[in-house]
């Protein structure tokens, strides 16, 4: 898969991106990032990327024609592969598990960053399929945002993780919260790790983990056990 990001600050992937799944999956072949420099795309020896708004709202704003030329930059990059392209920002759709599956399933992201007050609305209009955020805050620009984005994608495509079963056992996977999980030792500063969990029968231990996702997931996100039940997926755990 590959990830064409947009950016006016490259520099801030390269630590995130040269570590643990991400750097694996990029050592064996299986994702392809590359970071393009939105000034690089600019008109004058300043390499402005940015002006005032009209209106006279504070704040400047990311201008049109370096970014359509960097956005065409990547769509012509990676043409053959029909490149999804994706803004960053606190006005879109919220960002959830089914989206991460459904990007997981293209063969290439093209990632716009924006920052300051966002980007020309006329770019949004013309050159972007899909808007996506990661929640109801703003952040000083997509940066963060788009490494989360990669994050979750990548670790869901085939041949990322060594156990698919990491993978389907998170939080979210199948609509519920995840279970308490634990480690050794079997007892720390008093707490005991809860008996099922040594027992050795499977099918209590995987009866135990769904009835605890199902509490964790009504008690503190009633929305998300609305949604599992709306689906029809719990009809027997009031």
């Amino acid at each position: 898969m590959f990830f064409d990001i947009l950016t006016l600050f490259p520099e801030m992937f390269g630590d995130v991106f040269a570590s643990s799944i991400i750097r694996r999956a990029v050592d064996k072949g299986i994702v392809s990032i590359n970071l393009r420099d939105i000034r690089d795309y600019t008109f004058d020896k300043h390499r402005t990327a940015d002006d005032y708004p009209y209106g006279g709202d504070a704040g400047m704003l990311m201008k049109p024609e370096p970014l359509a030329r960097a956005i065409g930059a990547a769509r012509e990059a990676f043409r053959e592969h029909g490149p999804q392209v994706v803004f960053l920002t606190p006005a879109g759709e919220l960002l959830t598990h089914e989206i991460v599956e459904s990007f997981s399933r293209e063969k290439a992201l093209v990632l716009i960053c924006g920052h300051y007050k966002g980007v020309d609305q006329r770019v949004r209009d013309r050159y972007v399929d899909r808007e996506i955020s990661l929640g109801d805050f703003v952040l000083s620009g997509g940066e963060v945002p788009a490494m989360a984005l990669v994050d979750a994608v990548v670790r869901l495509i085939p041949g990322v993780l060594g156990n698919r079963d990491s993978a389907e056992k998170d939080s979210l996977f199948n609509g519920l919260l995840e279970p308490p999980q634990y480690t050794r030792p079997e007892i720390f500063e008093d707490m005991k790790v809860p008996e099922i969990l040594l027992s050795g029968n499977h099918a209590a231990i995987r009866q135990w983990q769904r009835e605890r996702s199902i509490e964790i997931t009504k008690s503190r996100r009633p929305d998300l056990w609305r949604k599992y039940c709306d689906a029809g997926r719990e009809l027997d755990n009031p």
